[in-house]
């Protein structure tokens, strides 16, 4: 099950499709314990993927990177026009 935010070619950040799949889904609002629900892994799962998307994107917080995705998002839109 893919997501609308998760696109297949914008990946900002150099998250995996998942990474990006599971960003989104923080972005949107998503508590770990929902997101593994509707992506049917295990919140545990989610946790690790999350730790994943924190290092890459150099954040220490969930608000850190919901700043730092919808800045690379905006610029990554930006390019496409």
């Amino acid at each position: 099950m893919r997501t609308a935010g998760a696109t297949r070619t914008a990946r900002p950040l150099g998250l995996s499709l998942r990474e990006a799949e599971i960003m989104s889904l923080i972005a949107e609002g998503h508590s770990n314990g929902e997101i593994a629900a509707r992506l049917v892994l295990a919140e545990k799962t989610v946790k690790n993927h999350v730790n994943r998307i924190y290092a890459k994107m150099g954040a220490e917080s969930r608000a850190a990177a919901i700043v730092r995705w919808a800045e690379a998002s905006d610029g990554a839109a930006a390019s496409l026009s």
